[in-house]
């Protein structure tokens, strides 16, 4: 049913390519020859084989023409049931017809399980798998499959009894995700709203302001439908829009900046055009210098790429709609909501929302002390904000700790069981069961399904070894008092259950994830080390030493080495010489050996539209032991049978379970987990651990595969990329500015900004990964952003006032740079405190973003006029 029912129906829904089956029985028919009734009737296993591949088969003898009409010529020949089968003749003797059903039984059958799934209670279940067409959308695809399941479950197309319920599917991790971003999005919205109408102190301009969010966005998405370009939810939640509204608010501050100094005779067309003059260029060449800044995002692959190279498309597409909203649109709404009145003593500070909030006041107030007081002592400032660099390095390289990319909490468990290798099926169904149970104990647990073996289309290569249990849990706040959702906790009391069942290592993962580090390890495994050499003993020998310094190492868990030797194996070695003696070759024993024991398919069965191998095997008497197998009769060229014994030799030998390689080379991985320690401390601990106690032959090597691998290529490719995309923005900088003193002192204020973003991801115990290393690009282009517009404002001041002209240009630029940090830092500030499902792949990257709007206002505002007027005393030196 579920191959030529289920399968052929849930196809037809859109954006599904395929369904796996796994578990369940497949349909064969089988005939069994009785070896003495062979011997009796004078026929061979191989004229048996003949014979029903013979009678097997349609023919077609082209066209007749009778008459007016062409008619095709066809031969039936086809067998259709197990009565055929026993008509087949295969000889003849003396007149008398000998049949298939005269030296063999014929019956329908199942070919031997590779597989074996169960449910809770149940321990036989029917699984499909459902893949997902390439580039499709989820959301989409599953309600159409969830109307195609309920057509089948209603429709009376399957047997009685029989129903079809879904056991997993990212209905709900996609719906959870959805609320977190959603809440994310919303809050930083209202956050970032608040920091405006605070620091602007009218509504009007507020409103201007917000409004590039929505246009922004909007923007971006029709270009993304237009270009048909997908984004994704993380991608999306990942976006700060404080950084959607910085140009704007340049603009707008300008602008109002131009109005508060309004002379009579000055209309406010004029002012408008002046305002927007002056910001144009700065915010013109921050935005390109922000999408400078992205060009790593736009280069990452793998993982990080499906989760950031959509996000770098979607803040690109969006920053330019918040550019040309604040360029065109802002002004435009400006000139409809501005005062009427022409002459400045006309205005109050209030009405002009200029400087007329107590925050404003505030603000302004003590960063003039501030400033005069960095100015008197400017050398404790350096020298302050170099320990704080100092500091911020060594945190960074001694209590921030590295991974590849922070878990997304899926709210399920995949748990993976390594048994010995030679372990028979039924012992494996038996301990599946039994760890079924013991899971589905657990109060956290509402189903766990358990998988043993492999697809019978062989989708998946493993054998009765491998056993996986999907678990699913119950949201976090339903979990008894003594886990209080932590899940880390809950691993811990399963593992102890677990203890109980000796030889068996289990791994933790979860359901996607466990794909992914699949796909990243080459192995069943979160990380894995390969171990490459000519020799599997020696390989063995060399992983065995490494498993044991390995788990030793703090933080290391679930280590387990994938076995390539002792195997038992019956194994049959064709003796050429005393098989030619009776006319054999090893072609004929393997034939037989193989018909006999392993039950070749040697024809398909049609019904239909469906399909069936038609297979000849001995009884089960016949092959199940040595003993049998050695007494298998050989029919010779003469007509005389021999044993297989006496032209082979026959035994148990312990050989190889599986050969791996990779590059031409064969290898062991050894699999490993890391748990309550981040990845990349770990392995340079197991790195320093395995160069002390480990000493390789020659010609034997050792390598990392996972994330870590995955993190150090991302690392070498940064290392490549960023200096390119640092040069750009220098080269943008100078266009900005016509020199590249100007250009590096905006450079020079980089690594002070991160000072923040270190700081943040060491209070948080967060470790260092690709998505804090995108927070610091993003942290890049607001700092470059701030840092050009203040700058920018100086220089005007400067020209205006050269005497005081750097302390009037710094305060006048403090709203503009304040607002922009703050709604920044206060966009994100949902994403980084921020714990549900969905949140953890962008949390990294909002911290280091909200820790790093601190540091980047106190530099911007202190340490850049002090560059600038340094620069100032040396231009001025006589030469």
């Amino acid at each position: 049913t579920q191959d030529w029912l289920v399968r052929r129906e849930l196809k037809k829904v859109p954006g599904i390519i395929d369904i796996t089956t796994f578990g369940g029985t497949t349909r064969q028919y089988q005939i069994e020859p009785d070896p003495n009734k062979l011997l009796s009737y004078g026929v061979t296993l191989s004229q048996l084989i003949a014979a029903v591949q013979n009678s097997n088969a349609n023919a077609g003898g082209n066209y007749l023409s009778l008459g007016d009409q062409n008619v095709n010529v066809r031969s039936l020949g086809l067998l259709k049931n197990t009565t055929d089968i026993g008509n087949v003749v295969i000889a003849q003797k003396n007149g008398t017809p000998i049949l298939v059903r005269d030296v063999a039984n014929v019956k329908e059958g199942y070919q031997p399980r590779l597989g074996k799934i169960g449910r809770n209670g149940q321990n036989d279940i029917v699984e499909g798998i459902v893949l997902l067409q390439k580039e499709g959308q989820s959301l989409p695809a599953l309600e159409g499959l969830k109307k195609k399941l309920a057509e089948l479950n209603t429709g009376g197309l399957l047997p009685p009894g029989m129903q079809i319920k879904t056991i997993y599917d990212r209905t709900r991790l996609i719906g959870l995700t959805t609320e977190t971003v959603k809440h994310v999005i919303i809050t930083g919205l209202i956050l970032v709203t608040l920091v405006l109408l605070l620091m602007l102190g009218d509504f009007r301009i507020t409103l201007i302001a917000a409004a590039t969010i929505p246009f922004a966005v909007l923007f971006a998405f029709s270009l993304m439908t237009l270009t048909g370009r997908a984004a994704n939810l993380i991608s999306i939640g990942a976006i700060d829009f404080g950084i959607l509204v910085d140009a704007s608010i340049v603009v707008l501050e300008s602008i109002y900046r131009r109005f508060s100094r309004r002379e009579p005779g000055h209309g406010r067309a004029e002012m408008i055009v002046l305002g927007v003059q002056d910001a144009a260029r700065p915010v013109l060449f921050s935005t390109l210098i922000i999408l400078v800044a992205f060009i790593p995002l736009f280069t990452m692959q793998g993982v990080p790429g499906k989760i950031f190279a959509p996000m770098s498309v979607t803040y690109g597409f969006a920053l330019t709609g918040a550019l040309l909203f604040a360029l065109v649109f802002a002004p435009v709404l400006s000139f409809v909501t501005a005062p009427v009145k022409d002459s400045v003593e006309e205005h109050d500070e209030e009405e002009l929302g200029h400087q007329g909030t107590w925050l404003n006041r505030f603000l302004e107030k003590y960063y003039g002390l501030a400033f005069d007081w960095a100015l008197e002592h400017a050398k404790l400032i350096w020298a302050i904000a170099f320990a704080g660099l100092a500091a911020a390095v060594v945190c960074f390289l001694v209590f921030v700790g590295g991974e590849f990319m922070p878990p997304l909490e899926e709210g399920n468990l995949w748990i993976r069981g390594t048994l010995p290798q030679d372990i028979s099926f039924e012992q494996a169904t038996k301990l599946s069961d039994q760890v079924r149970a013991d899971l589905g104990k657990f109060a956290e647990v509402t189903q766990v399904v358990s998988q043993i073996g492999r697809p019978d289309d062989g989708t998946d290569v493993t054998t009765f070894n491998n056993m996986e249990f999907g678990v699913s849990l119950k949201a976090a706040s339903e979990w008894p008092k003594d886990v209080h959702g932590n899940k880390d906790k809950l691993i811990e009391q399963m593992q102890h259950e677990l203890s109980k069942y000796p030889g068996v290592v289990f791994g933790f993962s979860q359901a996607i994830q466990d794909n992914v580090e699949e796909a990243m390890s080459g192995v069943k495994g979160e990380n894995s080390l390969k171990i490459f050499g000519d020799d599997l003993a020696t390989l063995t020998d060399i992983a065995e030493k490494v498993q044991g310094v390995m788990s030793g190492v703090r933080g290391v868990q679930d280590v387990g080495i994938f076995k390539v030797n002792g195997a038992p194996s019956l194994v049959i070695e064709v003796d050429r010489t005393r098989a030619a003696r009776y006319g054999l070759a090893s072609g004929d024993v393997n034939a037989a050996v193989q018909a006999a024991v392993g039950g070749a398919p040697v024809s398909t069965m049609i019904q239909g539209d469906r399909r069936f191998d038609l297979t000849v095997r001995y009884p089960a008497e016949f092959r199940s032991t040595p003993d049998a197998v050695e007494k298998i009769m050989l029919a010779t060229p003469d007509g005389s049978h021999v044993p297989l014994a006496q032209v082979a030799n026959i035994g148990i030998r312990q050989g190889s379970f599986t050969i791996y390689r990779e590059g031409g080379r064969r290898y062991i991985p050894i699999k490993f987990s890391v748990r309550e320690r981040d990845l990349a401390s770990t392995i340079v601990d197991l790195q320093q651990q395995l160069k002390q106690k480990i000493t390789l032959p020659p010609g034997y090597e050792y390598t990392w595969a996972g994330e870590f691998d995955s993190l150090k290529k991302e690392q070498s490719r940064l290392v490549l990329i960023v200096p390119v995309s640092l040069l750009v923005v220098l080269v943008l900088l100078y266009l900005q500015f016509q020199t590249w003193l100007d250009a590096l002192i905006v450079l020079a204020v980089l690594p002070f900004s991160y000072i923040g973003g270190i700081m943040a991801l060491m209070l948080t115990h967060t470790a260092f990964s690709i998505s804090a290393a995108v927070g610091f690009t993003s942290l890049t282009g607001v700092t470059t952003l701030g840092a050009v517009v203040f700058l920018a404002g100086l220089r005007r001041a400067q020209e205006k006032d050269p005497k005081d002209g750097l302390k009037h240009g710094s305060l006048d630029e403090l709203r503009p740079v304040v607002m922009a940090c703050m709604s920044a830092g206060l966009g994100l500030l949902p994403a980084a405190v921020m714990n549900a499902i969905g949140a953890q792949a962008q949390q990294p990257l909002a911290r280091v973003v909200v820790g790093g709007m601190v540091t980047t206002v106190l530099s911007i505002l202190f340490l850049m006029p002090l560059m600038a007027r340094r620069q100032s005393h040396i231009e001025a030196e006589p030469e």
